[in-house]
């Protein structure tokens, strides 16, 4: 098998001018944590999309032409992981380069950006939603929150899930095929101003859990920075719950260095101030095994 002298990840997002999120997160977080980045944008904005009157190139047309480049060069990837997708018609051709791009051993990470706070994104539509459920069923590991998990169910979006119907949730998702499955932003119905993230891993029928301080502030591309923590952290070797808690103690770290500025919380978080933090020895470990 063809071996990377540092591992390598193919990073299937749209690049945002302004605003951390998508590519301009993904790409400091993996090199941080000592893996090269190779990105395939699918959209470049001059914005991400909380900021108004943006400018959208769309290259749908152009992801084709990068991919046969890189099958001339024969590069081979240890992780594929894709985020937002700018068209329906784009996820056939990430369906069809993680079919080509396969290789033992390989991660595949699929962050099924639909939308957020019960909402659908406002540039997708349902034809979105289904196409999207035919891109999780060829990852490894997928990480929704729960507006995108209750569309990939077809359930209705609510707040209130107990810890049990939580866990019905992920093994419903990872029957789709991942392997596993890891939903964030999951209520904690007992303890008031918490969050949590749940995960279940099919393979060894095991469900884990990771509760945090909720902190009342909404920062665009937080998502993205978690699952780009857990892909580093799998491609190092981490189990799946220290991957967990290494992402949720980032998160944690970034929206509370950001939090007591006074400042636009739609640029997103000041990852630059926590990205040092990647590289510290594992902290103490806060994940719950659940029954």
């Amino acid at each position: 098998m063809y071996k990377n002298f540092v591992p390598r990840v193919a990073a299937i997002h749209d690049l945002s001018g302004f605003g951390r999120s998508s590519l301009t997160v993904v790409i400091p977080v993996l090199s941080t944590m000592g893996i090269q980045v190779c990105p395939l944008p699918t959209a470049v904005l001059s914005t991400h999309s909380a900021f108004p009157d943006l400018h959208f190139c769309d290259l749908t047309d152009d992801l084709t032409p990068m991919i046969e480049h890189w099958k001339r060069l024969d590069l081979h990837f240890d992780a594929i992981y894709s985020g937002y997708m700018g068209s329906a018609r784009q996820i056939d051709i990430v369906r069809k380069f993680i079919r080509d791009f396969n290789q033992s051993g390989q991660l595949v990470v699929v962050d099924p950006v639909l939308g957020d706070n019960g909402k659908l994104y406002r540039s997708f539509s349902a034809e979105m939603v289904d196409k999207m459920k035919e891109l999780v069923c060829d990852a490894n590991v997928i990480t929704p929150n729960m507006t995108e998990a209750a569309l990939l169910l077809d359930e209705p979006y609510t707040e209130n899930l107990d810890e049990q119907e939580l866990k019905d949730w992920v093994k419903r998702l990872a029957a789709f095929g991942p392997q596993t499955v890891i939903i964030t932003s999951a209520p904690v119905t007992d303890k008031r101003g918490k969050t949590s993230v749940i995960a279940y891993n099919s393979t060894d029928n095991r469900y884990w859990k990771v509760v945090c301080d909720y902190l009342p502030a909404s920062y665009p591309g937080t998502g993205d920075a978690f699952a780009s923590v857990i892909t580093g952290s799998l491609l190092q070797g981490d189990s799946l719950p220290i991957a967990i808690d290494r992402a949720v103690q980032f998160i944690s770290m970034a929206v509370r260095a950001t939090f007591g500025y006074n400042y636009q919380p739609s640029e997103g978080i000041l990852l630059e101030k926590v990205l040092s933090s990647l590289n510290a020895p594992v902290q103490l470990s806060s994940y719950q095994l659940l029954d």
